[in-house]
């Protein structure tokens, strides 16, 4: 399996692509559901940084550590027989698409960290990916209903181009807070940033505010 090599680096300050004026309204029956700066489309693009990520389900294993008072590993298998719940929520792009009433098909997060009890302290959490991307969130914000470690979607399973077999879904984030091919949740007390983070991109990524690159950036 290629990966992503090392990504620890300290990264270069420079700004991240343009952001486009978009001329094209969304439907007004979604508007209020379409945030400022995002155009609406049916399609589902694959972007992501170096190759998708090919993981045998057999060899897959989702780790949770740092500040809990339990650590645990699952093996798909394990995964599979965790509780399961059906959301629809749209997702939003930082390149400025909007997808809307996906449905997702997973375990809450929330679940999982019932199995796994936070320490006082852990107020963030670094997602772990297989081929080495990582993504940093606060612990509050995937803590939400909607947040799910999902493995199906529009009724499918999860294509590797897109996540497979085990993808973060943050509807609330952009979409590169959603991370595919998910294998550790590390929590932490201190926020660091992840892979695009050190790259340009917001530590937070709310979508509603247009959190999309550093202050110093936008």
């Amino acid at each position: 399996m290629r990966g992503l090599g090392k990504v620890d680096c300290i990264a270069e300050r420079r700004a991240p692509r343009e952001t486009r004026n978009i001329q094209q309204e969304p439907p007004w029956r979604v508007r209020d559901r379409v945030p400022s700066g995002q155009f609406v489309t049916d399609k589902f693009p694959v972007l992501t940084f170096g190759p998708s990520q090919r993981v045998d389900t057999a060899d897959w294993r989702l780790r949770v550590f740092g500040l809990v008072e339990t650590e645990r590993a699952w093996t798909w298998e394990e995964f599979l027989a965790l509780a399961q719940v059906t959301v629809k929520a749209d997702f939003h792009c930082v390149t400025q698409w909007s997808r809307l009433d996906n449905t997702w098909q997973g375990v809450p997060f929330r679940d999982v960290m019932r199995h796994v009890k936070p320490l006082a302290q852990a107020r963030h959490v670094m997602v772990h990916c297989y081929g080495g991307y990582t993504a940093n969130l606060a612990l509050s914000a995937v803590m939400e209903d909607d947040v799910l470690l999902a493995h199906r979607h529009d009724g499918e399973p999860l294509a590797p181009d897109h996540g497979g077999p085990m993808r973060l879904i943050v509807p609330q984030r952009y979409a590169w807070k959603s991370a595919k091919w998910v294998s550790g949740l590390e929590l932490l007390e201190d926020d660091s940033a992840g892979f695009w983070e050190r790259r340009g991109y917001h530590m937070r990524g709310d979508p509603w505010r247009e959190e999309r690159f550093w202050p110093e950036l936008s």
